[in-house]
């Protein structure tokens, strides 16, 4: 089902995800309306600080001055809070903002987590279906915002219990419109996946960063190597150079799954303590093979995506 663009966008919170999804939309206006108008973009933040940049900028239409006003007459509804604040604000909506959403708004969010934001919609009637565009980068705020961060990125879709075909439509419509490609999923699975390839590499991260260079107490020997280090140090904490309450949002929302992947990698670990403790010396060919097995699957992987 092809849905109509949205005549009215209301955005509550507007960081690097939100603002990248209105650059988007004016940059690719008006394609993306069918030739219509671009719709209509409305923002509010707790600060307010990103909404009022993009009125100047000339991306938003408006900065709310709070949530009822930003919801007012909006047809689609992009929440793009970090996890925890999302699940407050789907709470939020279906109880005391209920009374300023239009009776036919569909309502989406952005967070990377989605079997906790899917049950706080359960039960409140609101036509609401998840989403999820897997891009991001470590800079956040309104101010590190781009049109293309989408294009060509999946963008993964969950219907909630009461969205019907015309709301799935118009989600998927907005996916499109930053270029991105549609993904259904099952909110469950979903967050397996997710854990497997982002959370997981964030806790990953972080825990390296702690044993190599120490948590509140810096290790002894850590001045000298990062005096050393160079791109694989900063290839492999990429992660753990974000924003730290996301994170801790995205770990907490998620904990479940994280968990398993967390005992999969230690378990795996402790094969490669095995290998290399092994009497006499480490086999050297048994270490190549590992490494060679690694290396081959991404590279099959990185094929198959192409």
């Amino acid at each position: 089902m092809t849905a109509a663009p949205p005549r009215r966008i209301a955005f509550l919170g507007f960081g690097l995800i939100a603002g990248s999804v209105a650059r988007s939309i004016v940059a690719r206006s008006p394609a993306v309306a069918g030739g219509s108008a671009r719709p209509v973009l409305v923002g509010w933040s707790p600060s307010n600080e990103g909404p009022r940049a993009a009125v100047i900028d000339g991306i938003l239409d408006d900065a709310a001055p709070s949530p009822p006003e930003a919801l007012r007459g909006a047809d689609l509804v992009v929440i793009a809070a970090p996890p925890i604040e999302t699940v407050a604000l789907v709470n939020a909506i279906g109880t005391d903002l209920r009374s300023a959403l239009d009776a036919g708004a569909v309502v989406t969010d952005v967070a990377s987590t989605k079997v906790r934001v899917l049950e706080a919609a359960e039960g409140t009637g609101l036509r609401f279906v998840g989403g999820h565009p897997m891009a991001g980068r470590e800079s956040t705020g309104y101010a590190n915002a781009t049109p293309d961060l989408f294009v060509g990125r999946p963008w993964v879709v969950v219907p909630g219990a009461d969205a019907d075909d015309a709301a799935i439509a118009r989600v998927a419509w907005l996916a499109s419109a930053c270029g991105a490609r549609v993904v259904r999923m099952d909110a469950s699975a979903h967050d397996a996946a997710a854990a497997a390839i982002s959370h997981l590499p964030l806790v990953v991260a972080a825990a390296l960063v702690e044993a190599v260079a120490g948590g509140a107490a810096p290790r002894s020997g850590w001045p000298a190597a990062a005096g050393l280090s160079a791109s694989g140090w900063r290839d492999m904490t990429r992660l753990a150079r974000g924003d730290v309450h996301m994170g801790a949002g995205i770990a907490t929302t998620n904990a479940g799954p994280l968990v398993a992947g967390l005992r999969d990698l230690r378990a795996v670990l402790d094969e490669w303590i095995t290998d290399l403790e092994r009497a006499g010396d480490p086999d050297p060919a048994r270490l190549e093979s590992r490494l060679r097995v690694a290396r081959d699957r991404l590279v099959r992987a990185d094929s198959d995506e192409a």
